[in-house]
């Protein structure tokens, strides 16, 4: 009767608060995934949750299967990991690199995580690279990489971690601090903070003002994300980030964040293995312990959608 998947639906719809939401996240359509839980409600006889609330309210009956299911979920998890070290599987080398300067508040929780699961895995964030880093994949200099900017190589498999949308931050006082969004014409006068990554990589330039060629009146780096806000803050310039690297100045009021545009700009965020390595239950368990922990500490993200 009570299945796996229902409890996985389940915690998809309690972390999503919205079918729509939950359904991408299991990879059903929003259809498909209603007439789940319809099917389960009607064998128990009792509803799980109040419809149309947002976010979700669950019933006294939805809440114990959602306690079931963080009883039971993780540790089938870590049934999973046993036997697969069991099987031999237990060595092995992770050197990855980073195309994303703000990607450490989910990582760092992602790696510690995974070492306590897995402890003979020799894991590795070697620092200057010289190197093209999705390159260095087929190269084997490299076992895996996060990036937003997948490229078509031979022998690499982008696994989708999660969407993100990217938001502009500005002064409190600014004068576009007052608009629901805005349009790529209103950076033209406007000093525009980057990190030092070529421009190619940076979804403010690729999806936002190079389709309408529109440039900044200047462009600015600065290595960390403290230094930009502290630079917007000051009215020194305006940056685009994803939401996520925004959540805590957006908190204390620090500054104000604007959509790129009406419909807002949204990207994916990937996990590139090689196609050699993408069935090892190593490579495996990290990438979805990179996303379970992604939407574990992060506001405004989705889960992303199957790349075509």
């Amino acid at each position: 009767m009570l299945e796996l998947r229902h409890l996985r639906t389940l915690i998809a719809l309690r972390d999503t608060g919205s079918l729509v939401e939950a359904a991408e996240r299991v990879h059903l359509t929003q259809s498909a995934l209603s007439h789940q839980i319809k099917d389960l409600e009607s064998r128990l006889g009792m509803p799980l949750f109040t419809r149309k609330t947002k976010p979700v309210s669950f019933t006294r009956a939805g809440e114990r299967l959602l306690m079931l299911a963080e009883q039971v979920l993780p540790q089938l998890r870590l049934a999973e990991r046993d036997l697969a070290r069991l099987a031999g599987h237990e060595h092995g080398r992770l050197n990855m690199a980073i195309e994303c300067h703000s990607c450490f508040q989910w990582l760092m929780p992602t790696i510690d995580h995974f070492r306590d699961h897995w402890p003979e895995i020799e894991i590795d964030i070697p620092s200057g690279q010289n190197f093209d880093l999705l390159p260095g994949l087929t190269r084997e200099a490299l076992d895996l990489v996060i990036t937003d900017n997948p490229e078509p190589l031979p022998g690499v498999h982008y696994e989708p971690l999660f969407r993100y949308e990217g938001l502009l931050a500005v002064a409190n006082q600014h004068a576009l601090a007052g608009r629901p969004w805005v349009e790529p014409a209103d950076l033209s006068a406007e000093t525009l903070i980057v990190y030092p990554v070529d421009q190619s990589r940076l979804d403010v330039f690729t999806q936002f003002l190079d389709p309408v060629g529109i440039r900044p009146q200047e462009i600015r780096s600065a290595e960390l994300t403290v230094m930009m806000m502290q630079l917007v803050a000051s009215g020194r310039g305006v940056c685009a980030l994803p939401n996520w690297a925004l959540t805590e100045y957006l908190d204390r009021d620090y500054v104000k964040a604007l959509p790129l545009g009406r419909e807002g700009v949204w990207s994916t965020l990937y996990a590139a293995i090689r196609e050699d390595n993408r069935a090892l239950p190593w490579m495996e368990d990290f990438v979805r312990t990179a996303r379970d922990t992604s939407f574990a500490v992060l506001s405004g993200i989705k889960p992303a959608l199957p790349r075509s």
